[in-house]
């Protein structure tokens, strides 16, 4: 594996492949085993979008790993003055081992993947966000045991979270639904190969979409760079909730995920939260363990 730039690139046997990797990883930390496999190796992390889990879990990746990140803000790089992303991507590939880049267009992660040398990561676009989902696939493994005869739902605004989480689990097997509003679906294109991949379903009723889900998933009604659209998001999305009528819909023992941050009593209620907060923070915690895996089967292998 070269890049990881979306996870529609990725076959069902690679993502199995990463999070394989991501489980021994993550043995090897909790028991305190040396896992140095990226020894002089330096990640050079861009971002334009603001970031908790994903700079942090990087960061410390890279450490765990023997190799070293350099934090590179928008702000401080030429980039953010105009300079063409294909210079940068060649100027950067003769400094660096390897990118990853948090933005907002999927075009600017592929482009560049086009022009420079080394391994290219997606932290998150407006379009998808691999990194995250690799860390969710990993929690529903680790608490299901299994993929297939599963069904993931996801409740809410039809964004990059929900483009990669339907990509993500149809590859893997599972059923996937997504409850959202006229208007705010998935992409188009993913949701026409999910229809023709796997058993998806893409609904304006929610408890249509939750009836006999494994997995409850949700994310905020606004995203970064929609502040000016949430009070609007508010009257729209409000009934797309998880809360304990949206729970009955789902199985008995169905588990809920959300990429955080959380706003309580928006998009999931705060009482159905702290009751699955145990899973929603494996998950968070799996950010670090799926990103190490990336980054070992992109900059060693």
């Amino acid at each position: 594996m070269t890049n990881l730039l979306k996870l529609m690139d990725l076959s069902a046997k690679e993502i199995i492949e990463i999070l394989n990797t991501a489980d021994q990883l993550k043995f090897e930390k909790k028991n305190r085993i040396p896992h140095r496999l990226l020894e002089g190796k330096v990640l050079g992390l861009i971002f334009e979008k603001s970031s908790t889990r994903t700079r942090v879990s990087f960061e410390v990746g890279m450490f765990d790993l023997g190799g070293m990140s350099l934090f590179l803000s928008s702000r401080d790089l030429q980039i953010g003055r105009g300079e063409a992303v294909q210079d940068t991507a060649r100027v950067l590939s003769r400094y660096l081992d390897g990118i990853m880049i948090r933005t907002f267009a999927q075009e600017e992660v592929e482009a560049l993947a086009r022009f420079g040398t080394i391994p290219i990561i997606n932290g998150l676009t407006d379009y998808c966000h691999p990194c995250q989902v690799l860390a969710d696939l990993m929690t529903i493994r680790e608490i299901k045991g299994s993929f297939e005869g599963r069904k993931l739902c996801y409740i809410g605004d039809g964004n990059n979270m929900t483009n990669s989480l339907i990509v993500g689990g149809i590859k893997l097997g599972m059923d996937v639904s997504v409850a959202c509003p006229k208007g705010y679906e998935p992409d188009a294109e993913i949701m026409k190969w999910a229809a023709k991949n796997g058993n998806f379903v893409c609904t304006e009723d929610v408890f249509a979409a939750a009836a006999d889900s494994d997995v409850l998933y949700t994310d905020v009604w606004a995203s970064m760079g929609q502040e000016s659209e949430a009070e609007k998001r508010k009257k729209i999305f409000k009934s797309y909730q998880i809360n304990d009528e949206t729970m009955k819909a789902a199985k008995s023992d169905a588990i809920v995920l959300h990429c955080l941050p959380a706003h309580r009593e928006e998009e999931i209620t705060s009482t159905v939260f702290e009751k699955h907060s145990a899973e929603i923070f494996e998950e968070a915690e799996n950010r670090l363990h799926a990103q190490k895996a990336v980054l070992v089967k992109c900059l060693r292998d």
